[in-house]
């Protein structure tokens, strides 16, 4: 009974228009606060606590936390009641100093939300805190007791497939994500496995929680050769949210960590001579990065995920390329804490800052072959990555460089 309270309550405080930090007059970054092993160095709130300073101090505006609820997998991807906070990365209370922590250098919260999928709480569909029927499993599912609609979305094998056009689960859901709001204290939503279901949802629950900020995650096969086709999908997921949300912008880091792995730097041009990526045609909607969880590594080098990692000795050129560029970077906490770049990444988050590159940033490539790419952002800060020569001339002053990257302002 508690919870609808508080649901009515704040649903009356809540219609007003989503707070997008993601537009075009936007210079936020993100922090990618966790990778796949962080559950094994628990409490990890507090290993975020610790950090909380030092966040705030390099610029960072918001950290993605990794999902809160317990889960049947140590990792939080497959959650089944939503309402407890006691997880592998430790209890609620640690969580709740932790987004305090970062409240009070000024810093957001974003939750890693997975309603795509759940899990029973003692066998595959006996839900509970809050409590569903079998008619909110896709009756498309792998379990036989499905009742519900067909899936709006793709399917996901490792749980059941949750059917949202029940409005039952709708109410429940948003009650739960206001909670996670005002009791918990999320600022916004990283929505997991987006492609599962329908875009519509998702603007549907940012409406219901004024979020301040949200992505989706919209991981699609990427053909290297027919790129347009895969940004085409990353819009036509931000249109179903009707603008709503962001999405991640799987075609540039695909394309990027190419470019910089076999020097076909001309991949990061398109044949309008814009960036090849999503930020080529909807920057203010796509959050870049380099790796996360999924793609990339843990902290012992080789460990976790790895599934699409980008090229280990040349990650200093990706964050060259996202932190000059339009869209919202995000950083990985793996590069940024535990790969001793540091400081080489802030360097670049504050030259980003000072000199007003936001997510709707003009940019004008000046080369892309086999050997660099250079552009003029803003026409305040000049970039080069790859091993060939470039200058932009006269009236520019080099502001940081490392191995085969280089940043100019003026």
């Amino acid at each position: 009974m508690k919870h609808l309270i508080l649901f009515v309550l704040c649903c009356c405080l809540s219609l007003s228009a989503l707070a997008q930090v993601v537009d075009g007059s936007s210079s936020a970054v993100m922090l990618q606060g966790f990778h796949w092993e962080s559950h094994m160095q628990s409490p990890w709130w507090n290993v975020v606590s610790a950090k909380a300073g030092d966040i705030s101090d390099s610029g960072f505006d918001m950290v993605w936390f990794p999902p809160s609820s317990v889960a049947a997998s140590d990792e939080g991807y497959l959650p089944n009641r939503l309402y407890v906070q006691n997880s592998q990365y430790g209890t609620q209370d640690q969580l709740q100093k932790a987004i305090a922590a970062l409240h009070s250098r000024g810093v957001k919260a974003v939750a890693d939300i997975v309603i795509n999928h759940r899990v029973g709480t003692k066998d595959w569909a006996d839900f509970t805190e809050p409590t569903w029927g079998n008619d909110a499993v896709c009756r498309d599912d792998e379990w036989p007791g499905a009742r519900g609609n067909y899936d709006s979305g793709s399917s996901y094998n490792a749980g059941r497939d949750i059917d949202h056009t029940q409005v039952y689960v709708q109410n429940s859901l948003k009650e739960w994500l206001l909670w996670m709001k005002n009791t918990v204290g999320y600022d916004g939503w990283r929505y997991d496995y987006a492609k599962g279901f329908g875009g519509s949802y998702v603007a549907m629950y940012n409406d219901a929680t004024a979020a301040y900020f949200s992505v989706g995650e919209y991981w699609d096969d990427l053909d290297l050769n027919n790129a347009n086709a895969h940004r085409q999908r990353l819009c036509n997921w931000i249109d179903a949210s009707g603008g709503k949300s962001a999405t991640f912008d799987f075609t540039t880091k695909g394309i990027l960590q190419q470019a910089v792995r076999y020097n076909e730097y001309w991949r990061l041009k398109d044949g309008d001579g814009k960036p090849s990526g999503l930020i080529g045609w909807w920057a203010d909607k796509a959050v870049t990065f380099v790796d996360n969880h999924d793609t990339g590594p843990s902290t012992g080098g080789n460990g976790g995920q790895n599934h699409w990692p980008f090229p280990g000795d040349k990650v200093m050129q990706g964050y060259a390329y996202i932190l000059t560029h339009p869209g919202l970077p995000c950083v990985y906490w793996v590069h940024y804490y535990d790969w001793g770049l540091h400081d080489k990444i802030k360097e670049l988050v504050r030259i980003r800052k000072s000199y007003g590159i936001t997510a709707a940033s003009s940019v004008a490539i000046q080369a892309a072959d086999t050997s660099k790419y250079a552009a003029i952002v803003n026409s305040r800060v000049a970039v080069k990555i790859g091993s060939g020569d470039w200058s932009p001339g006269s009236g520019w002053t080099l502001a940081t460089y490392g191995s085969d990257y280089a940043v100019w302002v003026k």
